[in-house]
Formats: C-alpha cells, structure tokens, sequence
C-alpha cells in the first residue's frame, strides 16, 4: 500500500489552482475570479474521494484540463468554469440542474455536450459513436464544448501509461479517429501533433523509441546546421530593418514516421525532418507585403523548389491557417522547408481557432478573418441536422471532412470556391446551389466538357450543366466527397427509400413468421452481418428492392441451423477446461503459440483476421464478431482504428505466450539490384538456412531493379525479423519488408 502524504497532496492541488489563475489573469473580467473559485471548490469537494488509475487525486484531472484551455488553446472564464466541473455531472451526484442554478445555462450547455450518454444500447449500435455525435452535435451551438474536449483528451494521452495496454490502445486509437483529425480541423496544430505523438507511443512504442532516439542523435549536428543556415538570412533582414525572430525546429515523430511509412524509406532518406520558421512583428496592412520581401531574402542566398511553394496568405486554410511555405536547397545540398509568418498569423497557427477569434474582433480584420471556419461550421450542423442514419454512418460522413487538403476553384464569374482534395464537378454544384446540384448533369472545366465524376483541380473555372429530368441516384454518394452535397443526396434519395425500408421491412417479417424464428434486433443484426450490409436499414432497403431476393433469406436459416450443429458438437467435445485445452492442442499441435484472451487470459477459440495476418510476437487485441465469434488483429491493422474507436465495448484482451512452433503464413517485399543468381540465393537462404516454407514466390526485373514478394510460413515476429535479417546480407538486396495481403 502507498503512503500519501494529504498536506504534500493539499500544497500541491493550490500550487496547480494558483498557476491557472495567474496564466489566466489577462483573459479574465471583473468577478470571473471569484466564479473560478466557486468552481475550483465544488469540483475539489466533488472529487475528494476519487483517485485517477496513476494514483493521484482526481482533482489533479480537471485542474490540468483548465491549464490546457487557457495556455495552448487560450480560453476565457467560462471555458475554465465547465473544464473544472467537466466530470462533476459524470461522476458524482450533481446533475446538471445543480450546474445551471450554481453557474448559469451556458456552463450547463457545454458541460452537458461533455457529458457522456448512458443507459442501454441497442445490439450492433455503437455507444462511442452515439457519444461522439451527441458532443458534436452542441459544435455548431458553442464550439467551446470541442475545445475542452480536445483538452480533456490531450490530458488523457499525457496520462496514459498507468492505464491498462487494451484500455491505451482502445483510448488511443479514439484519439486518432476523431480527436487529432478535429485539433486539425480547428487550427490546432500543436496539440495535433502531440496527440499523433502520443498514439504511436503507445500504439508501436519500438517505432516511437526508435524516431524519437535518431531525432535526439541528430540534435547536436542539426542545431548546427539550422544556425549556418539562418545567419546570412538574419543578417540580411536585420539590415532591411525587420522585427523578427527565427526557429529551428525538427518535425513531429508522427509525421516523421507516416514519411518512412508512405514512401517506405527508412529515417536517413526522410529529407525535411525539420523546419525554420520566420515570425515578424508586422503591422496588418503591410503582411503580405513583408511576407514575401523575406521570401525574396531567402530565395536570394538559397534556390527554391517551384513544386514546393505553398501560398496560403493570398487564400488562406479554410481552419484559419495563414503561412508562406517554400522549400529551398542549402549550401551542403539538403532540403529545408521555411515557413514565413507574422505574429498574428503564428498566434492563429499554434492556437486555432480561439486565436482566430481573438484576432477577428478587430476592426481591422473585420473582413479579411478567414471564413472557412465558419463555413466549415454551417456545414457541420446542415450534416448533423440531415442525418437520421446510424452514429457510425455519421462518423464516416463527418471524418471524411476533417483531414482533407483543399482545392482553389472558380465560377464562370471569378468567384472563389475552397473544396476539400479529391471534390468532383458534382461536389462543386451543391456547393453552388441544392436544386444546382440535384439536376446537374455534368459540367465545363475550363470550357471542357466533364462528367460529373470529374475531379477538379487547383485554379479550374468550372460552370454547371442541369437538366430539369436529371434526379439524384445512389450511385451519387460514390462520386462526391463534401458532407454538404452527401447530406442534401441523402435527403433527396430519403424519401423514396423510406418507402422501400418498409416494404423490405414487411418481406422481412413474413419470411422470418413462415421459417418461424423471432422478428428481434439480434436476428436482424444476425441477418445484416450474413447479408454484409452496413445498417438494418440497409438491408431491409435491398430487400424492398430486390437487390437481397426473399427467397435467399431461407439460406439465412440454413446457416444457422447449421452453425448450431456446429457449436453443439463442439459444446459435446469440450466438457470441461480440462479436455477444451485438449482438443485445442489436438487441432494446433503440441507445444504452440497459444493466445491468451480476455481479462482473466483464457485459452479461448478465435479466428485470425484475414486484413491483417497476425503471427505471435504481434502486438494483438481480440474483436468480438457478430457471427464469428473472437477475431484476433494486429494493433497496426488497417482497420484497428475504426474497430478499436467505434465498438471498443467488443474489444478484448489478447496476447501470445511463448511456447513452441506453429507455422504461420507472412508476406515480404524484396527489393534489390538485378543480377545472375540472386533468387537462387535468396531461396537458399529461406530453405536451407532456416528450413522455412515457402507458399509463394513472385519476381519481377525492370532496368536492372529487382522487386518480388513472398509468402512463407515462420513461427514468430523473431523468427520472421531473424530471417529478414539474413536476407539483408544476400548481395545486391537493399530493402525487405513485411506486408499484408
């Protein structure tokens, strides 16, 4: 038992409370101290009994998410009182009633967008994906309630070590689904990048280790260069008279980490792991101006990439986002990536969207604040409000408009148009008008007639084509890409959906009466997983229309039955734990690799999950299927992030124990110099050297670069990191990897 000193916890929990009323002392009006006080105080007195998983007083929790509000994102007096009592309505008896006569309806309202829902879900449903609608849904009333909790969070994340590994994956994997994509979105793009950070460390923490350890080896080399670099850019500016300062600062771990990962290099080849960023004290009308006469400075002494100048002051990030981005080679032949900003334009940068607030009010940039904050907003709630579909259908929809790039297009009369990347002719109509939209029939691109799948690119003028006898189609939903022109497609196909739901819906219930079996959510979640449909609605809709034929539903029942035999005969084998662990080692062999699962590490049957092939030695969590009983992933498989996000309550526990062999199947990539012999050695390796199978061998030479993939049986992640480091010695071979297939 730990021994907690009370008094030494007491100075500690002032010390925290005191620094937040000094760092929020600028932000703060007459009275809001005091209000802060009365917070501070019911929150202390709330949480006095509680204790976080680390071991320290619950207080501790709120206290820091306050801190964050008022120092990285930089909120007022109301955003600190709902941060202090954010789990108050939670996790102790007040309820929001309380809130509203202690602190007023708008503390209620954000704290009732934080808290989460409660009570029974329905089978198949998603209780995370119902919360993270519900938070959302307050986002377009009062965006403070995403702020905090994008603060809630990163505290989180800084705390996640004493959790337990599957609650850090479950937790971090949520973080990177929804929480760093909305940082982003919201112009906060310091704490994205800690929330990345902190996702791969707990998620892959050899990589993380790894990166982190060839950053700090290059530190000493790097800082020396950054000041090579900078000083005749310095020198140059002081003499033209610019208030200014200069960082060097080398790129976040995760970004590091997604180059190598996108373009399959290793840490050396990354060419920009860092970059210097200019900041000047500029007066607002002569920004642009002064922005580009440093541009003018830097390009003097280095030469520019032309592909890689990104001017987002001219038409700045629909976040906010203003900067003059250029890539320049040095005098020792690296690339380095400058980044050109005033202090407004860095505020904006490291604080989002609070900033952008904070800078709008001024008279002086009354007009020119970007928009597309706003924009961006509006379209949020025309997505919230037109959505009756399921919460993890409204994810999909609502993700998709988080991370994207954008796109400068114009209208036939010159006016600006900012897409999301990948936005087609279609998109660009609904964005212009819904009725636009809805009749569009294709489009001129640069007075070039497209289709409406066209996509569209940087500086395209583009005019629409309607047609009184066009109507949207389901096909549309594949062609476009804005949450604006899904939902009002959505809206248009409803209607005449709703009345083939019903038919399907009856089809369904008469058919299941005649094979007699139960018309209940867990059969019709049964049939919708059999029948590979997203939603029941889904399925009840293909069957109105004939796509799902009824007669096919009776294979439904003969699934079942025999599925039911299956379990049944199984169930007559496996008496006791005893003869269940017998007859696991009857199908696997002797002394295998056994995967334990579950909080109390049984030995229980499971299936491995074809996306991702795990073999032991993988880091692994177990996914409760619907009709397939446990599923074992890779913590790095492509779709972890959206099972561990949206169905976390069916997530589990699983691990390897090292035993003895099994095989199991693994993919690699080969890639090296052509030469005479080289597969003859890179096949001896693989069956003399180390008495592995191989399943397959495919090989092919283009211009003296050989490239091949083989699949082979091993035993573990040591065994397959042993054989690939072997294959690395076999001359002309550069690089091997493992692949999913």
């Amino acid at each position: 038992m730990i021994q907690v000193d009370l008094e030494e916890e007491r100075k500690e929990i002032l010390k925290r409370y005191r620094k937040l009323l000094r760092l929020a002392k600028p932000l703060l009006k007459a009275g809001d101290a005091k209000i802060i006080k009365k917070a501070f105080n019911v929150s202390n007195d709330a949480h006095k009994e509680m204790r976080r998983k680390s071991g320290e007083p619950y207080i501790y929790h709120p206290l820091e998410v306050a801190l964050v509000c008022v120092e990285e994102i930089g909120l007022g007096s109301t955003s600190i009182v709902a941060a202090l009592l954010h789990d108050v309505v939670e996790d102790t008896e007040w309820e929001l009633e309380d809130i509203e006569r202690e602190f007023g309806h708008k503390v209620m309202q954000i704290i009732d967008g934080l808290t989460k829902i409660s009570g029974v879900f329905d089978y198949g449903s998603s209780q995370q994906a119902e919360n993270f609608r519900k938070m959302l849904l307050t986002l377009s009333d009062d965006v403070r309630v995403i702020l905090i909790k994008i603060a809630d969070r990163l505290n989180n994340m800084r705390t996640l070590s004493s959790m337990p590994r599957h609650k850090q994956l479950k937790i971090a994997s949520e973080t990177m689904y929804l929480y760093a994509p909305l940082a982003h979105r919201l112009g906060l793009y310091t704490i994205k990048s800690e929330l990345e950070d902190l996702y791969l460390k707990y998620t892959d923490t050899d990589t993380y280790n790894f990166i982190v350890e060839k950053i700090n080896e290059t530190r000493l080399s790097r800082n020396k260069f950054i000041k090579t670099f900078i000083a005749p850019i310095e020198e140059e500016l002081k003499a033209q008279g610019f208030n200014f300062s200069i960082k060097g600062r080398p790129k976040s771990v995760y970004s590091i980490y997604n180059k190598m990962k996108k373009q399959n290099i290793p840490f050396e080849e990354v060419y920009d792991l860092f970059a210097v960023r200019i900041i000047m004290d500029s007066e607002y009308d002569n920004e642009k101006a002064d922005c580009w006469q440093v541009y003018s400075v830097v390009t003097d002494f280095y030469r520019p990439n032309p592909d890689r100048l990104r001017d987002w002051i001219s038409t700045p990030r629909s976040n906010g986002y203003e900067s003059l981005h250029t890539t320049v080679m040095s005098n020792t032949g690296q690339w380095v990536e400058v980044q050109i900003r005033t202090q407004r334009m860095d505020d904006i940068a490291e604080r989002g969207y609070a900033a952008h607030w904070k800078y709008k009010d001024k008279e002086a940039l009354a007009n020119k604040a970007s928009p597309g904050l706003d924009d961006w907003i509006t379209q949020v709630r025309t997505l919230l409000e037109s959505n009756d579909g399921s919460a993890i259908e409204f994810m999909d929809d609502f993700r998709g408009n988080l991370f994207h790039d954008e796109v400068f297009v114009f209208t036939p009369k010159g006016d600006l148009k900012v897409m999301p990347f990948g936005s087609t002719a279609l998109d660009f109509a609904f964005e212009i008008h819904t009725e636009v939209g809805a009749k569009c029939i294709g489009a001129k691109v640069n007075q070039k007639l497209v289709s409406i799948n066209h996509k569209l690119k940087n500086g395209d003028q583009v005019e629409i084509l309607t047609s009184n006898k066009q109507k949207p189609t389901e096909d549309w939903l594949n062609v476009v890409v804005t949450s604006r022109a899904k939902a009002k497609i959505k809206d248009a196909l409803r209607e005449e959906k709703k009345s083939s739901i019903l038919d399907g819906k009856e089809i369904v219930q008469r058919k299941l009466k005649q094979m007699k079996l139960d018309f209940n959510s867990e059969t019709v979640e049964q049939l919708r997983a059999y029948f590979e449909t997203k939603t029941a609605n889904e399925f009840y809709y293909k069957v109105g229309k004939g796509i799902i034929e009824s007669t096919s539903i009776k294979s439904f029942k003969d699934f079942k039955e025999d599925k039911r035999q299956k379990s049944k005969s199984s169930l007559d084998i496996v008496k006791d734990e005893t003869s269940f662990t017998k007859q696991i080692k009857s199908l696997k062999g002797p002394d295998h690799d056994q995967l334990l699962i579950g909080e109390d590490m049984d030995v229980v049957d499971y299936i491995l999950a074809k996306c991702c092939n795990p073999i032991p030695g993988d880091d692994v969590f177990g996914f409760v299927t619907v009709n397939e009983g446990i599923k074992i992933h890779r913590t790095s498989c492509p779709n972890a992030l959206e099972l561990l996000s949206n169905h976390g309550n069916r997530v589990i526990k699983a691990k390897w124990t090292s035993q003895q062999e099994i095989a199991f199947l693994a993919g690699l990539r080969i890639v090296g110099t052509d030469r005479v012999g080289l597969i003859n050695d890179v096949t001896k390796v693989i069956s003399n050297e180390l008495k592995v199978n191989m399943r397959s061998i495919t090989v092919d030479s283009d211009a003296g670069i050989f490239e091949g993939t083989i699949k082979l049986y091993v035993h573990s992640t040591q065994h397959l990191e042993k054989l690939m480091g072997n294959l690395g010695k076999v001359d002309g071979v550069i690089k091997i990897t493992r692949f999913d297939y």
